[in-house]
């Protein structure tokens, strides 16, 4: 995502302000009278309002524990973005590459049954196939390819949404008053104030409102170590500030693309720099994993970079049962709807 995307809007955003209009209306009305598909397990689907994370990927991690709690079992569906396969697959994290089945499917498996689909209906049959009784959806919020029974649409705090435009010209994916409508709650992560307005619109429009924040996990002994982090994240300042919350002192710093895969000059550069200077080396679990099945100076990385695990905290315990048990309610009323329409 292009920096301009996330300040003030300026001349390159309104520059393609004409093709962000054509996009809108192609989305809006992707989402708007899209043919979705219905499965005969709830659905819940983790979605966000614009391109690059805003943290659904550890949300849907924490309804999916929540669920185990409660007997479930729930099945992750994920288009396996930045994965080279395109055959509905079922991810083993102990045989799967990143670059075969992609980065966030390969943490999702190591919480639960995961399955990556081109196409979500076929993903979504795989998981019930597999005896999933819930399916939590990572990303697929504006495909229009499923029924879901509940969209939580997660905000970052900090972020927003950016300048506010659309695609190309800012990072949202449809139009907020669709989205919006489509939205079962919203998920508010963080303590920053750029997602009040719409929070407040979510709240007008009746949407229930959670809030969690993003936390840190084991890194205690991190306290006043002196290290370098390096990370290719959507948002990779969000890295380095939760590495600063640890206590540890942060002098060097890496960023790079999102799902980047390193080369090994990168990796090499990397390592150098850190062993000159003596800094232990923090990475994400995401960018840990596209490592895994490298060679030379990756591998080495690998086991060198220390992974900083996050977790998101609802502020309200029982706020993940409350959507699990809101996805069931709803299954039941679209199951009735559909045998009454017979």
């Amino acid at each position: 995502a292009p920096p301009f995307w996330w300040t003030k809007p300026d001349w390159r955003a309104y520059a393609l302000w004409p093709a962000s209009r054509l996009y809108g209306l192609i989305a809006g009305r992707r989402m708007r009278k899209g043919r979705r598909a219905d499965v005969p397990v709830p659905v819940i689907c983790v979605g966000n309002f614009t391109v690059g994370g805003a943290g659904k990927t550890p949300t849907a991690i924490a309804i999916a524990r929540a669920a185990k709690a409660r007997g479930l079992k729930p099945g992750f569906l994920s288009r396996g973005y930045g994965g080279s396969l395109d055959v509905t697959t079922v991810v083993d994290p102990h045989h799967h590459r990143a670059r075969a089945v992609g980065d966030e499917p390969l943490l999702l498996a190591r919480e639960a049954l995961t399955v990556i689909s081109r196409k979500r209906i076929k993903g979504a049959m795989k998981l019930v196939e597999e005896g999933a009784d819930l399916i939590i959806m990572d990303d697929g919020f504006q495909s229009a390819q499923l029924t879901f029974d509940y969209a939580l649409v997660v905000i970052d705090t900090r972020r927003g949404i950016g300048n506010g435009h659309l695609v190309p010209s800012g990072p949202v994916r449809a139009p907020i008053a669709e989205q919006m409508r489509q939205a079962s709650a919203l998920l508010a992560i963080g303590d920053g104030d750029a997602a009040d307005r719409l929070i407040r619109q979510a709240a007008r429009a009746g949407k229930a409102i959670h809030a969690a924040t993003l936390i840190t996990v084991g890194a205690d002994d991190l306290q006043d170590q002196v290290v370098m982090a390096w990370s290719g994240i959507a948002d990779n300042e969000k890295f380095f500030r939760t590495v600063n919350e640890t206590g540890a002192h942060l002098y060097v710093t890496r960023s790079f693309p999102d799902h980047h895969y390193l080369s090994d000059d990168e990796a090499a550069e990397i390592l150098d720099h850190a062993e000159a200077l003596g800094y232990q080396l923090l990475t994400t679990a995401k960018d840990s994993v596209r490592l895994g099945g490298g060679h030379g100076r990756s591998e080495e990385l690998k086991e060198k970079s220390r992974v900083i695990e996050v977790e998101i905290r609802f502020d309200d315990p029982k706020g993940p049962d409350a959507i699990i048990d809101a996805a069931i309610a709803n299954a039941r009323r679209r199951k009735l709807h559909r045998l009454a329409e017979k």
